[in-house]
């Protein structure tokens, strides 16, 4: 990926704030739900989400150290008590830092990878744009992502369907029909099927 390419220099701004609303509609007795992401209850995709914000904010400021620097299989991630003050403030602190021009170029790292700037940035926004899928399905919200966000996060996944290394990040890709609408197709590329829908509630 080049500065070229559509991600650069994308506001993450709308689709964080997108994703902060989102979290905010959790209610606690949907914590222990289980998402699209087979490993992770709501609380772990939370905690997970305050984690990568965290660290792609750290990317984008290209301060490299322990939060840019652990995989993010170290351990199952979780959420604290102050979960709900702290995770739209490190998303918003996550889009700020991508607002600089400098966040795009160069070299950093996060997850322990060392990235291109643009590429960590596309990174970052399929993050958002996905997981903010992940979420909204395992909680019943609506979620209708940023078409920009949408549109980059699409491109991204696309891109890496011949990778070589892409079975290490995503599943496999999940047919879906071309005239699909471009979530749908996006998610099916994430190896995601768009048709999930939460099992049965635990009383």
């Amino acid at each position: 990926m080049t500065d070229t390419d559509t991600t650069t220099l994308l506001d993450l701004g709308p689709q964080t704030r997108i994703l902060a609303r989102l979290a905010d509609g959790v209610r606690e007795d949907r914590l222990t739900d289980g998402t699209p992401c087979p490993a992770y209850a709501v609380r772990n995709l939370l905690g997970h989400l305050s984690g990568l914000a965290l660290a792609f904010r750290d990317a984008g400021r290209k301060d490299l150290g322990v939060t840019t620097d652990t995989s993010p299989q170290t351990a199952l991630p979780d959420i604290g008590p102050g979960w709900r003050a702290e995770l739209p403030v490190l998303l918003d602190e996550l889009a700020a830092a991508w607002r600089d021009p400098a966040a795009w170029t160069g070299m950093t790292r996060a997850g322990g990878v060392d990235l291109p700037g643009a590429v960590a940035g596309a990174v970052a926004v399929d993050e958002l744009v996905v997981h903010g899928w992940d979420l909204a399905r395992a909680t019943g919200q609506t979620y209708a992502p940023d078409p920009a966000a949408l549109r980059a996060c699409h491109d991204f996944l696309l891109a890496s369907v011949d990778d070589p290394g892409r079975g290490s990040i995503f599943g496999p890709v999940v047919p879906v029909p071309a005239d699909a609408p471009l979530l749908d197709r996006a998610i099916g590329l994430s190896g995601r099927d768009p048709g999930w829908t939460p099992g049965p509630r635990t009383p």
